[in-house]
């Protein structure tokens, strides 16, 4: 009876034992994945005066390029957009905020879209970056889709306690991912620190992820990558330049020395094509025109004329 008393004792405390490690074990799991905390931030940087009266007077600015865009192993011709806006964002579910209030952060949304064709077959593509205009931490958000007649890619970054990623694609090896990244530059927020502060730019050797449309397209996994970056003054314009060694491409970024930091142009070199086909070439934007509207109020027949004032149908 002892012996069995002992026993049943000593499988009691092994239970115990195994339910704490289990629930350990779950605890260690969720947190590792945070989906609801907010980022450490820096502390706020006061806007200026000049940047309100611009970028908070119910208006976007819409600015049309004239695009050469790199695709398997030839250039094409088509249209890119930049369309920046500042919005109420929430922190936590990390969307547009429908209402104002004083728990929402600000910040500078950038939609970037291109459209050209390969052959018979159209491409659409459109980036967004939601960036805080505080200019004291990552972006909040990224979100990248693709369409062609082949199928369509979307990817998703969401800054929690770390990268959170997110990417479907119609291809086998890309299908559905969802892993965790350790924070760093993100390419796709620079277009968005240049506007609001261009000192701020990273310089140097650093560690960066390049945009979403770039690693979309090569098919390279969305992570950092050994870059240098520069910023070269000029009388007129700024250039700011990217090298990525690894991945030999290059990214060019030209825009205006004084405030709003309009951009001018943009190139961008790489391998395009695959196999024998692959051969460095430079995609190329220039800008077109530029306008301050409220767009989406402007959604009847008779605004179709301002696409004609941008050059877009």
């Amino acid at each position: 009876m002892k012996k069995t008393l002992l026993l049943l004792s000593t499988l009691g405390i092994l239970i115990i034992i195994a339910c704490s490690n289990t629930t350990k074990n779950k605890s260690t799991q969720v947190t590792d994945t945070p989906i609801e905390k907010s980022a450490s931030v820096e502390p706020i940087k006061e806007l200026s005066s000049q940047f309100k009266k611009y970028w908070y007077a119910g208006e976007a600015e819409i600015t049309s390029y004239q695009l050469e865009q790199a695709r398997y192993g030839e250039l094409r011709k088509g249209k890119a957009v930049l369309i920046y806006v500042t919005e109420d964002f929430l922190p936590n579910e990390q969307v547009k905020a429908d209402t104002q209030d004083s728990k929402n952060t600000p910040i500078l949304k950038l939609n970037s879209t291109k459209k050209f064709t390969t052959g018979i077959y159209p491409y659409s593509i459109m980036q967004s970056t939601f960036y805080p205009v505080s200019n004291n931490q990552h972006a909040l958000k990224i979100s990248s889709s693709m369409q062609e007649w082949c199928g369509h890619v979307y990817t998703q970054l969401n800054n929690r306690n770390k990268f959170q990623v997110l990417s479907h694609s119609y291809f086998q090896g890309e299908a559905d991912q969802n892993y965790i990244l350790e924070k760093n530059i993100l390419e796709n927020e620079l277009w968005a620190k240049i506007r609001i502060d261009p000192e701020s730019l990273p310089k140097g050797e650093i560690q960066m992820i390049p945009s979403f449309e770039y690693c979309r397209l090569r098919h390279k996994k969305i992570k950092p990558y050994h870059a240098v970056a520069t910023l070269q003054k000029g009388n007129n314009v700024h250039i700011y330049s990217i090298e990525y060694p690894e991945l030999s491409r290059s990214v060019s970024i030209t825009f205006g020395n004084s405030f709003p930091y309009e951009i001018e142009s943009w190139t961008e070199t790489f391998k395009s094509g695959f196999g024998s086909n692959a051969k460095e070439l430079t995609t190329k934007a220039t800008i077109i025109k530029s306008i301050k509207s409220a767009y989406w109020n402007k959604n009847s027949n008779n605004d179709e004329a301002l696409r004609n004032g941008l050059e877009l149908n």
